[in-house]
This record gives structure tokens, sequence and C-alpha cells, in this order.
């Protein structure tokens, strides 16, 4: 059904250690129609990490009065720390029809999929498990405890793979954002995102 102009929603999940916050920043240095949809966590800021950019960080006690008022479209607690999209950023994003990068966990997903069937879901993967093991291990910020922590979750988190729309091997994260760039063209090209205005152009009837 033709309509106004739509935006893409577009929500990227991974498993910790698959790259999925490097790939959304290369993303939108490439596409700078897109806008990033800045999630409310309780976590620590890390290190170069800035409010208002990378999340807004809050106390546990905010977080949970903003669950009360149903502030969240979809939030999940992970690792103790809790992280939430808020529902009235998004909309205003979709309202003036811009382009939306969302980087949330796999149920997240699923919620915004159910509230916006036409929001595309991307599976970020590392190219092996061993891969994987490595790159967490890598990272200044885990120990060996988080890092089981954090591979128990990534094994539940692969089921969620079958409902979602697309998925990416981030072997290098140059021939990723490639295999991105041509998701989002193919997507804008969808008969069904033409506008009204569009079609009266495309028909010499403006």
């Amino acid at each position: 059904m033709l309509g106004k102009k739509k935006g893409l929603i577009l929500v990227i999940s991974a498993p910790a250690g698959a790259g999925k916050t490097t790939l959304c920043k290369r993303l939108l240095q490439a596409f700078p129609s897109f806008t990033y949809s800045v999630s409310f966590t309780t976590r620590p800021p890390r290190k170069n990490e800035i409010e208002g950019v990378d999340y807004y960080f809050v106390s546990q006690e905010e977080f949970k009065k903003m669950i009360k008022k149903e502030a969240f479209l979809e939030w999940a607690e992970v690792h103790g720390e809790l992280y939430g999209t808020s529902a009235k950023l998004l909309d205003r994003a979709i309202e003036g029809e811009k382009d939306v990068v969302l980087e949330v966990d796999v149920k997240g997903g699923k919620r915004i999929k159910g509230k916006y069937p036409e929001a595309i879901l991307i599976f970020l993967l590392p190219p092996s498990w061993e891969e994987l093991i490595k790159r967490l291990k890598g990272r200044a910020t885990e120990n060996d405890e988080k890092t089981k922590q954090r591979l128990i979750r990534a094994k539940k988190e692969v089921k969620f793979l079958p409902f979602y729309d697309y998925f990416i091997i981030n072997d290098d994260i140059n021939k990723a954002l490639q295999d991105l760039s041509t998701i989002i063209n193919a997507e804008r090209c969808r008969v069904n995102r033409i506008s009204k205005a569009q079609l009266l152009k495309i028909k010499g009837e403006n």
C-alpha cells in the first residue's frame, strides 16, 4: 500500500563481541540519513562513551520508574544491568520520516518487529565460535567469569536467528559494512516504500 514516505527501521542484534557497535558507527558514517536510537542503560559508562550519544546512563531506580510509566518499547536485563529503548524517542524519529538504526538484544528485536512489522532485523555473527571467544578474551573489560556468562548468553541468542530477516558474518568490518549497505539499498527499492508523491511524479501527474 502506498502512503507517505517511510524511513527505514534497522534493528541490529548480535552476541557480545560480534562487533555490532562498531558496525553501527560505520553505518552512521556511511549513511548520514540514519539516526541512532540511543538506548537507556543502568551500567556505568565505558571509557570514551558519551552521555546521550552512546547511551543515556541512569540509575536502577530511575530505570524502574520508567518501566512503570511504560516509557520503553522494549527493555531487558543483561548480566545484572538494564537496557531499554525509549518508545517516545523512536516514535519521534519515525514520525519525522527518518531512517533509524537500533542496537538491541534478540528479544528486543522481536518486540520491535511486533510493533513495527516493516522493521528490518539483521543478525550479526562472528566468523566462528573460536573467534568470538578470542574477541571476548581480548576485551580489557572482560574477566573469565564475564566471558563465560557472555558465551552462555551467545548460545541462547543464536537460537533467535530464524526470527531475523538477514544475517551478516563479521569476519572483516569493511565487508560487513558492504553487506549491510547492500541490504539497505535493496530495502529502499521496495515498491511498498514508494510514497504517493513519488508515484505521481513517476506518472507525470504532479
